[in-house]
């Protein structure tokens, strides 16, 4: 990991290091592109031959249905059910008070306004699979969405090599009671969802995390169909003064780069001591890790930065506008007002990122490369629309009839004024 100085750091160098672009950002478009346009053609056809290209399986069906999802189910180990049932539960808990009923407003006598959240009906949920399988992502995007009340979820998950999915996803679907997983990834699953093909539903809304390829693919299809967000390979930034464990923050940056390659995982820290054996501790504990040639090409593509006071750590926290940002430190209390930016944050030398990523409760599908600075997590917002009503008594047409017609001609629209004329004379 590289090391800096933050008093060092020019503001050009500050962008640069916040800047999440790599060498084959162009390329990455242009192959998105490509598959986008192949699917929104081609339909299943695509799907079918992407699938043999990009996950070397050759599939007869392009969904798991209900019946064979729970067959499937059943082969889960009990440790593992019993771990999803328990964050089932919390996530369920965090997001079911986040519905909430807006009171009606009386803006002026007789003039009444409010409220209400409707469901997205069609929705489509993309859940990862290339170097990792995600049950916990289904769990994050499928319970908000069930406690919304969407109609349709369309689910998307690439096949395993035998042409199924894992038995942890096959659980998630059986507990949300989820009809068909289909057997789709990357940029072709977002193209799917997107355009619709011959087997999969056209939505109107994409949610999940992915690898590049998907963030591309969402970001183009944007004109077409809402996204949640922009949220590509995962980040964390660690804030850590002489309170800090070493090893719990070498354990957190570790946790992040095993995600992939493109992972990034930034420490900030105020002494140099822990900077040292922070350095020390990752490489002790990165040797025994399954995942550690990913991960040790996350690490290199990570860095650490040296600031003199908290204040500063914050700034620059603030410019990175991270995913996913740790406070590690006894005193952190003083800090969370200064936090702008950032996805979820983990307070404490015993708060790690992991609690969050599978069972605390809160919502792991975070905003990434910098978007954090101007988008949400999901929640059970995310799967709502807000529609605003307005009614009018006749003494409230009276009240606020001449601000309406005055403004309606200041602005040269006869007709605007003309739909308040015409009742005020039939009064």
């Amino acid at each position: 990991m590289k090391l800096y100085n933050y008093k060092d750091l020019t503001q050009q160098k500050i962008k640069e290091l916040c800047s999440r672009k790599v060498e084959d950002d162009n390329l990455i478009f242009s192959r998105v592109q490509s598959i986008i346009s192949t699917v929104k053609t081609d339909g299943d056809a695509a799907l079918l031959s992407y699938a043999e290209q990009f996950d070397k399986v050759k599939l007869t069906s392009l969904f798991i249905g209900k019946e064979e999802l729970a067959s499937i189910a059943k082969q889960i180990p009990l440790t593992v059910k019993n771990a999803i049932d328990v964050a089932y539960q919390n996530i369920y808990k965090f997001h079911q008070a986040q519905l909430k009923t807006e009171s009606k407003v009386e803006t002026m006598e007789g003039v009444v306004c409010w409220r209400e959240a409707r469901a997205i009906e069609k929705v489509g949920l993309y859940i990862p699979g290339g170097t990792a399988v995600l049950p916990s992502t289904f769990l994050m995007l499928g319970i908000p969405a069930k406690i919304a009340g969407s109609k349709e979820i369309v689910v998307c998950s690439p096949p395993q090599s035998d042409g199924k999915i894992n038995c942890y996803i096959a659980y998630v679907a059986t507990l949300l009671n989820i009809e068909k997983v289909y057997l789709v990834g990357g940029a072709q699953a977002v193209g799917a969802m997107a355009f619709g093909t011959e087997t999969i539903p056209k939505i109107d809304k994409i949610f999940g995390p992915g690898n590049r390829y998907v963030t591309e693919a969402k970001k183009l299809v944007q004109n077409t169909v809402a996204i949640d967000m922009p949220a590509g390979p995962s980040e964390v930034l660690v804030v850590a003064d002489e309170t800090a464990n070493p090893a719990f923050v070498a354990a957190d940056l570790l946790a992040q780069a095993e995600h992939g390659i493109d992972s990034q995982a930034v420490l900030v820290a105020t002494s140099k001591k822990l900077i040292e054996e922070v350095i020390l501790e990752v490489e002790k504990q990165l040797a025994d890790l399954p995942r550690k040639d990913i991960a040790a090409k996350a690490i290199e593509n990570s860095y650490i930065i040296f600031a003199e006071n908290l204040n500063d750590a914050m700034d620059f926290s603030n410019a990175y506008a991270p995913e996913h940002l740790i406070l590690a430190t006894d005193n952190f209390e003083p800090l969370i007002p200064l936090i702008i930016n950032a996805g979820s944050v983990f307070l404490g030398n015993l708060t790690p990122e992991s609690a969050g990523d599978y069972a605390s409760g809160t919502n792991h599908t975070l905003p990434t490369s910098g978007f954090a600075s101007a988008f949400s997590g999901v929640s059970v917002d995310t799967f709502l629309k807000k529609i605003t009503f307005q009614h009018l008594s006749a003494k409230g047409l009276q009240n606020i009839g001449n601000t309406v017609e005055v403004l309606a001609e200041a602005e040269g629209l006869q007709a605007h004024k003309n739909a308040i004329s015409i009742r005020l004379k039939e009064m």
